[in-house]
């Protein structure tokens, strides 16, 4: 099955399904027994959805789509999104192409000057989620647009605003002004079944309110090509009719209820060729709940480098010789500051199960955890060797913290954790006061800027500072202030002097 893949990938391209598109309340926590609860979420209580639930049979017993097609299409908008074309320089004279010239067409610019570009527009699909306007879309359906503009099944339109997006799951969220939406309330995306009717609904090809019927192809789908390796992946496969345009748009089951996002094909011709791919609902919900309550994604991680069993024998050998398991997420290395290393897990064990519920790939365990936020504790089962072994993890951030961050407080943009500075450090260091990096996380300003784990901070904005604490407390005053810049100084682990400047205005 392997070696088809691999086939099927070479020949074969990833689309993302937009037309001209260069482009949860969290979980429903539930600590009983001190765990996070994995086993059920309810995403749309943060969007106040009420839940909806239709006859999913005629009275001959087939599978009956009618009532399901009729909510879901009054729900699913059509999106365009304007990309405003740069203003001519004026006075700049415009590079003439002379073969362009000498073929007919040296007169497009007046006498050899700019002419004015036209916007770039795209188009895709959404789903209004909550009566109050708040729709769901897919990143790419509206990235870096300028205006977008979401039309209703019933031709009203309306400008959207961007409420946020995350790219790493290729999802965004909308709000239009009104009330009293049609909207499709959220369903389980974990009790997808394989074969089980779904329906995909959108836009193709600028055809606004298409229906198509297919099955669950797959569930937990990783590696599909073009989407990076970095990005979530676990999507849910389907043979339902998805084309150009249809990006966006809904994976419902029989009753009506929202269990995906459609977001990708294989293709050799960028058309529907069998194969559509969603962002299971129980990601995409939790990443709109986590926008509209935080304005940023709470990612929490734990801290291993995962694979498939199957991967980790044929790249890994000798490590993997004695494995009996053929199911699970191997674990072949550890992140730094690893949750899971702390926990007491090791290279080589399996990762079974999370709060019980069972994962049979990295991708499974993938969608698991990030239902969760930094600072949650969860239950990790694991086979080590042959027996089984079971770990309280309390999951951290990429930089090994565990406080939630809000958008626009400057501690997301960082990508950092601080500790206080120990004695045996001042002494050594000859210093009273100074704050240590904990951690870095790679996408974070710190580490563009240059600024390692252990480097100490002294002076923030020429204000000393002694606990970490206060180093967040200035970083959230200068984002919120009018300079939006932090000037730090401090130490390097080897005890040179570094000064560094760092823009918190993006």
């Amino acid at each position: 099955m392997k070696k088809i893949w691999k086939n099927i990938s070479t020949y074969v391209v990833v689309a993302l399904v937009s037309i001209g598109a260069t482009y949860g309340m969290y979980s429903f926590m539930d600590h009983r027994k001190g765990y996070s609860s994995a086993d059920f979420y309810n995403y749309g209580e943060e969007f106040d959805q009420k839940g909806v639930h239709l006859a999913g049979l005629t009275v001959d017993g087939y599978p009956d789509f009618t009532k399901a097609a009729e909510s879901s299409v009054h729900a699913v908008v059509y999106i365009k999104s304007t990309i405003k074309a740069p203003a001519p320089q004026a006075g700049r004279q415009r590079s003439i192409d002379p073969f362009e010239y000498f073929f007919g067409f040296g007169d497009r610019g007046e006498q050899g000057y700019d002419v004015p570009q036209q916007p770039r527009v795209g188009a895709g699909s959404g789903v209004i989620i909550s009566k109050e306007g708040y729709i769901i879309t897919n990143n790419h359906v509206i990235d870096k647009a300028n205006e977008i503009e979401v039309t209703l099944n019933d031709n009203r339109k309306f400008t959207a605003k961007l409420i946020g997006t995350d790219p790493q799951t290729d999802i965004a969220l909308l709000k239009i002004d009104g009330n009293d939406f049609p909207y499709i309330p959220f369903g389980n995306s974990d009790n997808l079944k394989i074969g089980e009717w779904v329906l995909a609904v959108g836009n193709p090809f600028n055809l606004t309110s298409t229906v198509t019927a297919g099955i669950v192809s797959a569930k937990g789908r990783g590696n599909i090509g073009a989407i990076s390796r970095e990005d979530i992946q676990s999507f849910i496969q389907t043979d339902a009719a998805i084309n150009p345009g249809n990006s966006g748009g809904a994976l419902v089951n029989t009753n009506g209820e929202l269990i995906g996002i459609n977001t990708a094909i294989y293709s050799q011709t960028g058309n529907f060729a069998g194969y559509g791919f969603a962002v299971p609902i129980s990601i995409a919900g939790k990443v709109v709940a986590d926008i509209k309550e935080y304005g940023t994604v709470q990612r929490a991680v734990l801290g291993v480098l995962i694979q498939d069993i199957a991967i980790a024998k044929e790249q890994s050998p000798d490590k993997t010789k004695d494995l009996k398991a053929t199911e699970g997420a191997y674990i072949g290395e550890f992140a730094e500051m690893s949750p899971a290393k702390q926990a007491g897990m090791e290279e080589g064990d399996v990762i079974t199960a999370i709060n019980g519920i069972k994962v049979k790939n990295a991708s499974e365990l993938q969608d698991q955890v990030n239902r969760f936020r930094p600072g949650d504790k969860i239950k990790v089962d694991v086979l080590r060797g042959s027996s089984n072994k079971s770990f309280d993890v309390t999951l951290k951030t990429n930089s090994g913290s565990t406080s939630v961050v809000k958008k626009g407080d400057g501690i997301a943009s960082i990508g950092a954790a601080f500790k206080e500075l120990s004695a045996e450090k001042k002494k050594s260091l000859g210093i009273s006061y100074g704050v240590e990096v904990a951690g870095v996380d790679n996408s974070g300003k710190f580490s563009k800027e240059g600024i390692s784990k252990g480097f100490i901070i002294q002076k923030i904005n020429n204000q000393p500072v002694s606990s970490p604490d206060e180093v967040e407390s200035m970083i959230r005053s200068a984002a919120n202030g009018q300079d939006k810049a932090l000037f730090i100084s401090g130490i390097t682990p080897n005890g040179s002097r570094k000064y560094y400047a760092i823009d918190l205005s993006e």
